[in-house]
């Protein structure tokens, strides 16, 4: 029997597929695209995500990152990561590479996709396969979360992304955020001519309107744009909780306040970590709690700029605070990273 069946071949699912097999476990992946798999993302992955790829024996080539750059008009502030640095990379590339590390220890990939699953005391049958333990890694709407009845109904404002590339030299080697009063845009260099610009809002328009409301940001943009506008959300993800008997919930599955501090890389690939570990043991029940402590900081501090991006009057403050206590901003950024 299967030790761990994995429902999504995303990083989350990937990433977990590979912590299993380091530890000596099999662990099958049930994808139904090709790798590598482009989607709205924001490439910025934070120096402890950056770590654990490497704890992985994942190496991906990208851009350093030195911290995170605030901006609104004229006012700004900045803060470095301490000692270790980020990485900007493109989301196909990571993807590519969590596969290929995932090929090199034995992990099978079958083409499928799973929406049910039958359990019992012993495991689980999904996708005509049988296996110890079912991990969901299948995203922010997860449908195998919405068949066990972990979703919890949607509340508070409700968020969008949307990321298109631009053909260019990067001129920073921070993540920018401009803030405006109707939504923050994200700029990521991911590669020696490649500019990623990632839209969060509460407000539904197009890709181009939401980016001129940025006057600074759209001087700089003077490159081709060379993909087109992904979009996803709503962002915000409310769970009941992460386990339902054998099946387990990873990523994005696993509940998802917002992009904007950039931690969903990062929070993925330690809490599979987490989760393969409790797995390995026989102590799913440990996972939950394990999970809480590991994403506290993120929720709370995530949570909290959430809520004064939601109105132009306090997003407006944002800036100015971080300018006018410039060491907290930093421990803030610190923790986050």
């Amino acid at each position: 029997m299967i030790d761990v069946l994995v429902a999504g071949g995303g990083p989350a699912g990937l990433a977990t597929a590979i912590h299993a097999a380091l530890i000596g476990m099999e662990a099958v992946v049930v994808e139904p695209r090709a790798t590598p798999v482009d989607k709205a993302c924001g490439e910025g992955v934070m120096p402890g995500g950056v770590a654990a790829l490497a704890a992985m024996g994942v190496t991906v080539p990208g851009r350093p990152l030195r911290g995170i750059h605030y901006l609104d008009g004229e006012r700004e502030a900045r803060a470095t990561f301490s000692r270790a640095t980020g990485l900007g990379v493109r989301r196909t590339l990571l993807h590519a590479a969590l596969a290929r590390r995932a090929a090199e220890l034995g992990v099978k990939t079958v083409i499928g996709r799973i929406t049910q699953v039958a359990q019992d005391g012993d495991g689980v049958r999904a996708a005509g396969l049988r296996a110890r333990w079912l991990v969901a890694a299948d995203g922010l709407h997860s449908p195998l979360r919405r068949s066990l009845g972990l979703d919890l109904p949607a509340r508070g404002v409700r968020r969008y992304g949307q990321r298109r590339h631009y053909r260019m030299t990067p001129w920073t080697d921070f993540v920018e955020v401009h803030w405006s009063g109707g939504g923050e845009a994200y700029v990521t260099p991911v590669g020696h001519d490649l500019v990623g610009v990632a839209i969060l809002s509460s407000v539904r328009r197009g890709f181009e309107e939401h980016l001129g409301a940025f006057h600074g940001l759209t001087e700089r943009l003077r490159g081709p744009a060379v993909t087109p506008v992904r979009g996803a959300g709503p962002l915000r993800q409310h769970v009941r909780a992460r386990r339902s008997g054998r099946v387990l919930l990873v990523g994005d599955a696993a509940g998802y306040v917002d992009a904007l501090t950039g931690e969903g890389i990062s929070l993925a690939v330690r809490s599979a970590e987490i989760l393969a570990r409790c797995l390995h043991e026989d102590r799913p029940q440990d996972y939950e709690s394990a999970w809480l402590r590991l994403s506290r900081t993120h929720r709370l501090l995530t949570g909290a700029l959430v809520q004064a991006a939601r109105r132009p009057g306090t997003a407006r403050l944002v800036v100015p605070a971080a300018r006018t206590l410039p060491r907290l901003f930093t421990s803030i950024v610190r923790m986050l990273a």
